[in-house]
């Protein structure tokens, strides 16, 4: 199992090169999806997925809503594993992965302004928001080696 979790983490994959090729274009699919979903103007619903949202009854529209509200659990599931996995092993990940915590909540914070939603009551993830963008730039700054345990 120490391929999957190595002792250290450092540059070195031990595979074959191939690997790292289909994980580069892996990583730029990846990527490049999330941005189209984030910017295209009816979030690649209609013109990638051809779900009809002009056809949908309202029960359909909320059965739609609820479904990706499920992948985006599913998505913050891994998230949390992956933190999981740094704390219990690979602690030296931290500070990478409390940059991408600020990243995560700055572009929920913009996509918010960018795509407002009419809801009856703002919901916590817009308080977390305000919170967690100076709570991980703060944990950022006790990150470094400076402060580590004397």
């Amino acid at each position: 199992m120490n391929w999957i979790l190595p002792d250290r983490i450092d540059n070195h994959f031990p595979g074959h090169r191939a690997v790292l090729a289909v994980f580069a274009a892996i990583t730029a699919m990846t990527i490049g999806r999330s941005l189209f979903h984030m910017l295209a103007p009816d979030g690649g619903a209609q013109s990638v997925a051809h779900i009809p949202l002009d056809t949908f009854s309202p029960v359909q529209a909320g059965q739609a809503v609820i479904f990706v509200f499920a992948l985006w659990g599913l998505s913050q599931l891994i998230m949390g594993l992956l933190y999981v996995v740094a704390l219990a092993r690979y602690r030296a990940l931290i500070p990478l992965l409390l940059v991408f915590i600020v990243v995560e909540y700055a572009g929920r914070y913009l996509l918010g302004h960018m795509r407002p939603l009419d809801v009856t009551h703002a919901p916590p993830g817009k308080i977390l928001d305000h919170i967690m963008i100076p709570l991980a730039l703060v944990l950022l700054f006790f990150s470094r080696p400076a402060f580590g345990r004397r």
